[in-house]
């Protein structure tokens, strides 16, 4: 029997890659819109839409954090085999992979410098289900506003008050995919 590590990549890698990362782009660009994101299966409890944007965006060069829960030995090998991606702790991360409460305190993670606020982290948030209700979210990419249901809104707020610092996030439910940038002011719907 095959190991579960070395199954679940793209059955198609330069098509599905393309596709995943044109679905992270445009949830990036669109904040609070829910995309659909495909192609990968990892061990549990990784969703098929964040283990499908672990493949698009981390390779060996990209430090991935794992939160309890989801830093299991079977996860590692997927990640390891699928990525190369280095598995660190919380503030030596540019991706970290979880549920909101595990991936507290936020201020654990890298969010940039005056010279490089590019070097931040990106969070990948693991959610129940996505929904267009809840906050209000104003800013680049946004028409007028859009709304996200999201796990709290102070923490949000703090984040875009940081700007250009802060980190940016993703939010994911089986094959679905929101964003949520530092750009985005935050408010309660």
């Amino acid at each position: 029997m095959e190991s579960q590590s070395l199954t679940g990549g793209f059955s198609d890698p330069p098509v599905m890659s393309a596709r995943a990362f044109r679905a992270a782009l445009e949830a990036m660009a669109r904040p609070g819109t829910i995309q659909r994101i495909e192609g990968a299966e990892a061990p549990a409890p990784l969703s098929p839409a964040a283990a499908t944007l672990i493949l698009t965006l981390c390779d060996g060069g990209t430090p991935l954090y794992l939160t309890p829960g989801y830093d299991s030995a079977e996860i590692r090998a997927w990640v390891t085999f699928h990525t190369g991606a280095p598995l660190v702790a919380r503030d030596a991360a540019r991706f970290a992979v979880g549920p909101w409460a595990a991936l507290a305190p936020l201020a654990d993670y890298a969010a940039g410098t005056a010279d490089y606020p590019d070097r931040s982290a990106t969070l990948i948030v693991e959610c129940d289900a996505l929904r267009s209700d809840g906050a209000r979210l104003t800013g680049p990419g946004i028409r007028d506003a859009a709304h996200l249901a999201l796990p709290e809104i102070a923490a949000f707020q703090a984040n875009a008050a940081r700007y250009p610092l802060g980190l940016d996030f993703f939010f994911t439910a089986g094959t679905q995919l929101a964003a949520l940038p530092r750009t985005t002011q935050v408010e309660a719907g």
